[in-house]
């Protein structure tokens, strides 16, 4: 794990310097929207809603939105003024019983690694916090902002788990008309509750639409079910369109020139080693009619 945090924890006139891990991670399934017909992806433009032009990042501010719908621009000298901090500081507010706060208020999970020279009061804190069967209240400085959070134990490794505000946490908003419930009825209930009770195992729970979901695109592409498209590469869209859009004006060029295909993809596998250097210094239609792909190495395209 990498640390994302340093920092230290302090309560009363003790200071742990320690270091902060993400301890969650989310494995949900991600699909992407793309052409049913040929496996491209799908692309967003940011085009404003009122004259319908497309919008470059430059000209992309942040915008609060009011109830009445009214919109105020906010600049980069607004955000400064803010209320923001930069504190490495995890200040130790008070210790409360660990059933006093709602699990519902739990945001982020964090594990806390002592420096080396922090190991013994840590342990100190970790033994005091054990026994005490308390959780510790703190304050922390996360992304320039002041979050509330809390310190407890598990396995003995300290975790902050940030929380919400008080006024992030909604209400319900309707009511439960359940009627006249018999003794007869919660007696059932009651007998289902210890027939089915035990131990939390974390280890009895799956994830089956995961597995279910890498086992059938494993069957699709042994099955030869794979869409071969440009956007499947990992570097960046706007690269990847440039490189397709390139290969197809070279092969164009080349059919009006009654050249076959093949010398065109012959050509695009020769250039796509030197595609970092070849945009500075010779454009890719010059370098494809100098000399043939086959007998001309990569690096002379440049």
């Amino acid at each position: 794990m990498r640390a994302i945090w340093k920092g230290s924890v302090s309560f009363g006139l003790v200071n742990v310097p320690v270091k902060l891990y993400s301890a969650t991670e989310s494995h949900d399934v991600s699909f992407r929207q793309v052409h049913a017909k040929d496996g491209g992806r799908i692309k967003y433009q940011r085009v404003c809603s009122i004259d319908g032009e497309e919008v470059p990042y430059s000209d992309i501010a942040k915008g609060y939105e009011t109830e009445d719908g009214e919109m105020v621009i906010l600049t980069d000298d607004d955000l400064a003024e803010l209320p923001s901090t930069s504190s490495r500081e995890i200040a130790v507010e008070k210790f409360v019983p660990s059933d006093q706060i709602d699990p519902m208020m739990f945001e982020k999970s964090y594990y806390l690694e002592p420096e080396k020279s922090g190991a013994k009061p840590y342990a100190l804190l970790r033994q005091a916090l054990k026994d005490a069967d308390r959780m510790a209240v703190v304050t922390v400085a996360l992304r320039q902002r002041t979050s509330v959070a809390v310190l407890r134990v598990r396995d003995d490794v300290i975790v902050l788990q940030t929380m919400m505000w008080p006024d992030e946490v909604r209400q319900p908003d309707f009511t439960i008309e359940a009627g006249d419930v018999k003794d007869s009825e919660v007696k059932m209930a009651h007998m289902l509750v210890e027939t089915l009770a035990g131990d939390f195992d974390a280890s009895e729970f799956e994830d089956d639409y995961a597995g279910a979901v890498e086992s059938l695109v494993k069957t699709k592409i042994e099955g030869g079910e794979v869409k071969k498209t440009a956007t499947s590469t990992k570097s960046s869209g706007e690269v990847v369109d440039l490189l397709a859009a390139l290969q197809k004006s070279v092969a164009a060029a080349k059919s009006a020139r009654g050249e076959s295909p093949a010398a065109s993809s012959d050509d695009d596998k020769a250039e796509k080693p030197a595609k970092k250097t070849a945009a500075k210094k010779t454009p890719a239609k010059k370098a494809a009619k100098k000399a043939p792909a086959k007998k001309t190495p990569a690096k002379k395209a440049s």
